[in-house]
């Protein structure tokens, strides 16, 4: 329909796509001591999910957000009371804006969120036992113009997920600080 009033749109596949039901930019997996999974979340990754791209003027976010917009037509949250999602700038997403408003955090999850699993001591107490920062959001594709070609728009979405970090002080030093508050893991690349 889009396209019809003259608007540039297209579809969009992402592939690991996370569906974040409580929006807390993550996939949480809870297990017990014995490795069983515990049903705590309505989370869930998705082979593949498809929506769609269109480009307009943000006047209502400023020029910054101006370009591919989301539009999903079979949005599995209510948003604003409705079945809806979008439009959600495609640079609020990749900049991790998540609290403008049209959906940009339940996009965003959808293709960035972290894989978290978590190991349950008792009702109150759970510990953090793995992360996995790179599982969602992979290949984000839409087809080439005049070709069956796939175009890899992953760019649009996110930034590379390796990134170089320079350090002041020792890597041993800054890695034993970390690991004495046991508040983030760290893995040597």
């Amino acid at each position: 329909v889009l396209r019809c009033l003259g608007i540039p749109t297209r579809v969009i596949t992402n592939f690991n796509s996370a569906h974040d039901k409580n929006l807390n930019l993550s996939i949480d997996k809870y297990i017990d001591k014995s490795g069983k999974t515990l049903h705590l979340t309505e989370d869930s990754v998705w082979n593949f999910h498809v929506w769609n791209e269109s480009w307009f003027i943000r006047r209502d976010l400023g020029s910054f957000y101006d370009g591919w917009q989301v539009l999903d037509a079979t949005p599995q949250e209510k948003s604003k009371g409705i079945y809806q999602c979008g439009p959600a700038s495609t640079r609020a997403i990749k900049e991790g804006d998540v609290n403008l408003d049209y959906d940009s955090p339940f996009v965003f999850s959808a293709v960035n969120a972290d894989c978290v699993t978590w190991i349950c001591h008792s009702k109150k107490r759970k510990e953090r036992i793995f992360s996995d920062t790179r599982k969602i959001g992979k290949f984000i594709s839409t087809k080439a113009v005049g070709t069956n070609s796939r175009v890899d728009v992953t760019a649009n979405y996110k930034y590379p997920e390796v990134k170089e970090i320079s350090f002041k002080i020792p890597y041993s030093q800054y890695k034993n600080s970390l690991m004495d508050d046991r508040k983030i893991l760290v893995t040597a690349v």
